[in-house]
């Protein structure tokens, strides 16, 4: 079916609708193509050449004036008008299409299938308000060793008479080695950064944080032993505790999660930094059916965070300014007093249009951003903002205390010679006062009410 690229027609006005250079229905800036142009420049500004297709996503459905339709399409990160005739084809906002460049016409290829997009999201949605801290989770766990937990009475003994008893060697067994595992604060030494067993510790580190947990359990099919990693250990602390109960998983399965009022406001923020440390209120041991419920909502959170990861992936080439790929995942260490602390680490690829004529070498570099938040006992609160597209690096250290910040504006310089030293350009290093602004995933209204 040919679209006509509008040609200064004016659609009938409808409320609450922004297009053309203003915030698109996916929340994202999207830079508007005059409508006034002659077709052939609106297409040159897409960079589409004559029978070159691509993807498009409908952000709007209009009615013109005269008559006929009109739709607002996002491609390439630019917003479109095209003119569909008097009989519309069947799309909605949000539905994605294929198109290709007929001349000076857009031709439409078809419409997508059901998005997987919005499969992950559907899921997402049903998750998020049973998402409990990790930190504060971590940190009843360890309080569960000391402590014991509370064992429920017995059919005709009074409440009075509850006992508390030691964590079930199995549950105790799987926490040891999740402990013995989890980063710690002392685990690298300046310098590191530049040696083999650096670079491996950290990235054990990033394959055991959970993010990969499924992939990782696939992977070592038959193996008499699971491998280690954060998710897979927490399922067998729950495994341990049901079993010393009598129950089968399926009990599991029916418990409310509970969730953690600070994950409840924005809960698709990524980083979120937690405001302040769990480690005061925690010597009153917990009941068994309580822990299973943080547990479920500890399980919770980080299945969020590989659906919220999955999510932001699927749109990659349908909206404006998107990246290419995107993995959030929270990572567990221990600090010297071996409490449990957090790491929230957010990474994003992004896919670079050729340099042209003078960069034909640069066409397939892509450009990878870092953002990683971390709330140290005495620095405070540090995020780290990495930008990194080969040979040239920026970065960006926001600290909230300004003591934080003085002695990290003290250490730049070596920061900026170590970089140097790897081979790397520095194109800007800096540290400001505060934290940085963070963006919130939105789903489709009709999927969940984050304000809920």
């Amino acid at each position: 079916m040919p679209m006509k690229l509008n040609a200064g027609q004016t659609p009938v006005p409808q409320e609450n609708k922004l297009i053309g250079g203003k915030q698109s229905s996916t929340g994202l800036s999207s830079a508007g193509i005059d409508r006034a142009q002659p077709a052939q420049q609106q297409l040159a500004q897409l960079k589409l050449g004559n029978r070159e297709s691509t993807l498009a996503k409908v952000a709007e459905v209009l009615q013109r004036k005269e008559g006929g339709s009109e739709l607002i399409l996002e491609v390439k990160g630019r917003s479109l008008a095209v003119a569909t005739g008097d009989q519309p084809p069947d799309l909605k906002a949000g539905d994605l299409i294929k198109i290709m460049r007929a001349g000076n016409e857009l031709k439409l290829m078809g419409k997508l299938a059901a998005s997987e997009e919005a499969g992950i999201a559907k899921a997402l949605a049903q998750r998020l308000p049973w998402q409990q801290n990790l930190q504060s989770g971590l940190a009843q766990l360890l309080n569960s060793m000391n402590a014991g937990l509370k064992i429920a009475p017995q059919p005709g003994q009074l409440p009075s008479s509850i006992n508390v008893q030691p964590l079930p060697a199995a549950a105790r067994q799987a926490l040891e080695g999740m402990l013995a595992n989890m980063a710690k604060a002392n685990g690298l030494t300046p310098g590191a950064g530049k040696t083999k067993d650096g670079l491996s510790q950290v990235k054990q580190w990033l394959a055991e944080s959970g993010a990969f947990a499924e992939s990782r359990l696939l992977q070592a099919g038959s193996q008499s032993s699971a491998p280690s990693d954060f998710k897979l250990a927490l399922a067998r602390i729950v495994t341990a505790l049901l079993a010393h109960q009598g129950q089968t998983p399926d009990a599991f399965s029916r418990l409310t999660p509970l969730a953690s009022p600070d994950l409840m406001h924005a809960p698709l923020q990524f980083p979120k930094m937690v405001s302040a440390f769990p480690s005061q209120g925690r010597s009153e041991p917990a009941s068994v059916a309580q822990t299973l419920r943080m547990l479920a909502g500890m399980l919770n959170r980080i299945t969020v965070n590989q659906l919220h990861s999955q999510t932001l992936t699927a749109r990659s080439g349908a909206e404006p300014g998107a990246p290419a790929s995107t993995l959030l995942l929270e990572i567990p260490w221990l600090t010297p007093q071996q409490e449990p602390r957090m790491a929230q680490l957010r990474m994003e690829q992004y896919n670079q249009e050729s340099g042209g004529k003078n960069q034909p070498d640069r066409a397939s570099i892509s450009e990878w951003r870092l953002n990683l938040a971390i709330d140290l006992d005495h620095a405070g609160p540090l995020h780290f903002d990495v930008a990194y597209r080969h040979p040239s690096v920026r970065a960006q250290i926001w600290a909230e205390k300004q003591s934080t910040l003085r002695q990290v504006n003290e250490e730049l310089p070596l920061l900026r010679h170590s970089l140097i030293d790897l081979g790397l350009e520095v194109t800007d290093l800096e540290c400001r006062r505060g934290s940085p602004r963070q963006t919130e995933t939105r789903l489709e209204h009709r999927l969940v009410d984050t304000k809920a």
